[in-house]
């Protein structure tokens, strides 16, 4: 538990705040709800909750720390998430992502799944639970349940947000469909994400 309540009211105002500054998710979130609509969002809104949920357990149980010591493992969780985005930033520019000849079932799943490993692949999200969640935990107790507690709840808020930001992106696109909407939608989303992963390779540079 926290050292008191006040506590958890002040870490769940800085998750707030920091959810609601825009990031790579809720761009990410917002142009696939207005390209695929709001159904195939929502498999991915779940996915980066699963993501964010897997490299807090990670951090909580001591993997944050393996990270921040080992130069090569940061580098090459680094490098694979960059990797990752831009070669989702290929297949929205081709047209080759999730789409509406896309099964929904499939698509679905596509989403699901980019959305997990986008945020496992993310160091700057591990560094954030090891940067954050210390401040808010009761040196006194276990780190752990603690952690594990706030992890839980800054992950529920920001899928509470995420949920948000998709269903009013796709109720604004429901009123703009049409086949060109859905083109320009795809490039944009293409050069959003291939933005994400340029800001990612210099957000996440290795301090020596």
């Amino acid at each position: 538990m926290l050292a008191a309540s006040a506590g958890m009211a002040a870490f769940i105002w800085a998750a707030l705040l920091i959810e609601l500054t825009p990031g790579p998710n809720m761009t990410y979130l917002a142009l696939l709800s207005a390209r695929r609509g709001i159904r195939v969002a929502a498999a991915a809104v779940a996915g980066v909750a699963v993501g964010l949920l897997g490299i807090g357990l990670a951090v909580a149980f001591g993997f944050g720390s393996v990270l921040t010591r080992s130069r090569w493992l940061y580098e090459g969780l680094r490098w694979a998430g960059v990797a990752y985005l831009f070669w989702l930033a290929w297949e929205a520019w081709r047209g080759d992502g999730p789409d509406v000849a896309v099964p929904l079932e499939e698509a679905a799943k596509d989403a699901f799944r980019d959305g997990v490993v986008t945020n496992l692949l993310n160091p700057k999200a591990a560094l954030f639970y090891l940067s954050v969640l210390p401040a808010f935990a009761d040196p006194t107790r276990a780190f752990a349940g603690q952690a594990l507690q706030l992890i839980v709840v800054y992950v529920g808020i920001a899928t509470l947000i995420h949920a948000a930001i998709v269903l009013a992106a796709g109720r604004v696109a429901s009123l703009l469909m049409t086949d060109r909407f859905r083109n320009r939608a795809g490039k944009a989303s293409a050069i959003a994400l291939a933005g994400v992963a340029v800001w990612l390779l210099i957000s996440t540079r290795y301090a020596a």
